[in-house]
């Protein structure tokens, strides 16, 4: 999903509360007001304010639903290394995010530049994202592994 870069988002200085909210929420998006405010032990309204600013500032993207990997065996998971030429990183990151497909991109070190997560329910899609990722101006080269199966 983009990412909408020409909104600006208000400068928030996160504390220790809201890294316990997001780690929280990271194991259950679906907790309750009441049960994260018992959990961190604040009130509501302080989890209600919290999750307001959290949202409002950019830090939570939005919430999702993780189903157990046997239960997703018709989706294609993979993970591409990507090298990028120069300077063009963010603006590769920035056509990456118009990729759909792609459910995270992270910043590396060593020989690749780039990570991208891929997930795609078939291998034609699978196929057009590699060529799409492959046709970015500022993509020098990559190298995809499917993922079979997690330990």
């Amino acid at each position: 999903m983009p990412l909408e870069t020409n909104v600006k988002k208000r400068v928030y200085l996160y504390d220790s509360v809201d890294k316990a909210l997001l780690a929280i929420l990271r194991t259950d998006a679906r907790a309750s007001i009441s049960k994260l405010a018992k959990l961190l032990h604040v009130s509501r309204g302080t989890v209600q304010n919290r999750l307001d600013r959290l949202i409002d500032s950019g830090a939570i993207l939005g919430f999702t639903v993780r189903a157990h990997d046997e239960l997703e065996t018709d989706v294609i998971k993979a993970i591409m290394m990507i090298e990028v030429v120069g300077k063009s990183t963010a603006q590769v990151i920035s056509k990456l995010r118009g990729i759909a497909q792609l459910e995270k991109v992270h910043t590396t070190n060593g020989a690749w530049d780039l990570v991208a997560e891929i997930r795609a329910s078939n291998l034609l899609e699978f196929d057009h994202v590699l060529r799409d990722v492959r046709t970015i101006d500022g993509v020098l080269n990559s190298e995809t592994s499917i993922l079979l199966s997690s330990a």
